[in-house]
């Protein structure tokens, strides 16, 4: 998270105020108006100060959402007219229901993610990619491949997280912290372009699909631009790779019960998603809630199957009954029968919460009409494509969220090849720096290696990311060429 997006809103305020539009007017001038802004800009710097101190953060972004949104109420109602402050009431519904709509959508995703890994799907990935006894480049190709693939059904730190483990273990095994280096920057690139093309890869193509900017079916003609975002950085990262045989011990790994019905749900919840968008025409997530229902029906009759498995002892020999009575009561056990409400639990609720705050603080941001300023200027001057273009290059130190909430709060006028394109690069963009991803930022804390102290240390950094920067910038600059031959752009 950086304070650059608040900066640029700030700095764009600065432009003359233009005539306000017939939905939005122009608020911009007053010091209150200038506080909304202020508490975007505190909000994001508690952002980066509780990064260093293990301060959620959800925290802030939620605080300054309320204090904004307060600032506009205070601001509508001191015009005095009752036709804005309805007009701002109407506003704040309508943020409230599309990001609430968009929240249970991930809610949903995610805790069939989690029920996955917990089910050992993802193990069972690993093993049998350690097992096929590649070679080191080979592995190195076919981790990407993987990740290019899965994570348009997965978010991309998932698919990131679960492959990781199959290049530290071989990279242990052979000791060469530079495969594992390579590795993770492909783990990252490929991750981020294989969501970029479905919508469900990644918040920010949700985002668009929620807001009727593009079709579902549409997303997957920018499949090419996405490949071509992968491989160019792949292949030339590829030539600093080892061709030797990797010999890793592979323990391994069985599918707990239930865990193919499960895929065999989560499958059927995205077509209800996309076949209530598309033939109901009613919001993806009511296919997505009902799809959670039927998972934890199902896990119903698993957990009644499994409770015998888990059935504490009544009796221990030399251990008093009382006593006993009270570990059961008191101790959680560390292996317990299926619960769906446990993969709930599990979720990362910090960043669900930070999602929630950070869509409404900019959303109040646009109820003053800043967004609007900010497009006119963007859009009307600079044109869609060098402005979509940027958006990716500001997606690598801004949290890409942000970034796409506020163009599709600016709501340019724009024929669909540009919203593709933006689409793309708020996607991939984030791949030119080791922060610019969730991916990025989870493999730096995951991809570790022990040291010749045994020590575990950091193999996959941001300066070694940063060597790579200019071979995954020629990719992006190459995909964005793509995909303006294969699509109408004006």
């Amino acid at each position: 998270m950086r304070l650059v997006l608040a900066l640029a809103i700030l700095l764009a305020s600065a432009f003359p105020a233009l005539a306000a539009t017939d939905e939005i007017p122009n608020l911009t001038s007053g010091i209150l108006s200038w506080g909304a802004i202020l508490a975007l800009v505190v909000a994001y710097a508690g952002v980066i100060w509780g990064e260093q101190h293990e301060l959620k953060k959800s925290i802030p972004v939620l605080i300054g959402a309320g204090v904004i949104w307060a600032l506009v109420a205070i601001v509508y109602r001191g015009q005095g007219d009752e036709h804005l402050i309805g007009l701002m009431d109407a506003g704040f519904d309508h943020s409230l229901v599309e990001i609430g709509e968009l929240t249970f959508f991930l809610v949903t995703a995610m805790t069939f993610v989690v029920t996955l890994q917990e089910r050992n799907v993802f193990e069972l990935v690993r093993f049998k990619l350690l097992g096929a006894g590649l070679s080191q480049r080979a592995i190195f190709w076919a981790t990407g491949a993987a990740a290019f693939i899965l994570s348009p059904f997965l978010d991309n730190l998932t698919t990131a997280l679960a492959l990781v483990s199959v290049v530290i273990a071989v990279g242990s095994a052979t000791r060469d912290r530079n495969f594992v280096s390579l590795s993770a920057i492909n783990l990252v690139v490929a991750a981020n372009a294989g969501g970029a093309f479905s919508p469900f890869g990644d918040i920010t193509t949700l985002m668009v699909w929620q807001a009727e900017k593009v079709e579902f079916f549409e997303f997957f003609t920018i499949f090419i631009p996405s490949l071509v975002n992968w491989l160019i950085p792949a292949a030339i990262m590829s030539f600093a790779i080892k061709n030797s045989e990797a010999h890793v011990v592979n323990e391994p790994v069985r599918l707990k019960r239930g865990a193919r019905v499960m895929i065999g749900i989560f499958a059927l919840t995205l077509f209800m998603a996309v076949s209530s968008h598309v033939v109901l025409d009613l919001p993806p997530v009511i296919g997505m809630t009902t799809g959670l229902g039927l998972l934890m029906l199902y896990g119903y009759f698993l957990q009644h199957h499994e409770h015998v498995m888990f059935e504490p002892p009544t009796f221990i020999e030399g251990v008093d009954a009382e006593l006993l009575d009270k570990i059961h009561t008191h101790f959680k056990p560390r292996h317990k029968p299926f619960d769906a409400m446990i993969s709930i639990k599990r979720l990362e609720w910090d960043t669900l919460l930070f999602f929630f705050g950070i869509l409404m603080a900019v959303a109040g941001i646009a109820q003053l009409g800043y967004l609007v300023e900010v497009s006119r200027f963007m859009y009307g001057e600079l044109g869609a494509t060098i402005t979509n273009s940027f958006v990716g290059v500001l997606s690598a130190v801004v949290d890409n969220i942000p970034v796409m909430s506020a163009v599709l709060k600016m709501d340019p006028d724009m024929v669909h090849g540009q919203w593709m394109l933006v689409t793309l690069t708020a996607g991939t963009g984030g791949s030119m720096l080791s922060v610019g991803s969730a991916a990025g930022v989870a493999l730096m804390g995951a991809a570790k290696m022990r040291d010749e102290t045994g020590k575990y240390t950091n193999v996959y950094t941001f300066m070694s990311h940063l060597k790579w920067t200019w071979a995954v910038a020629l990719g992006y600059v190459v995909s964005i060429y793509v995909h303006t031959l294969l699509h109408v752009m004006s």
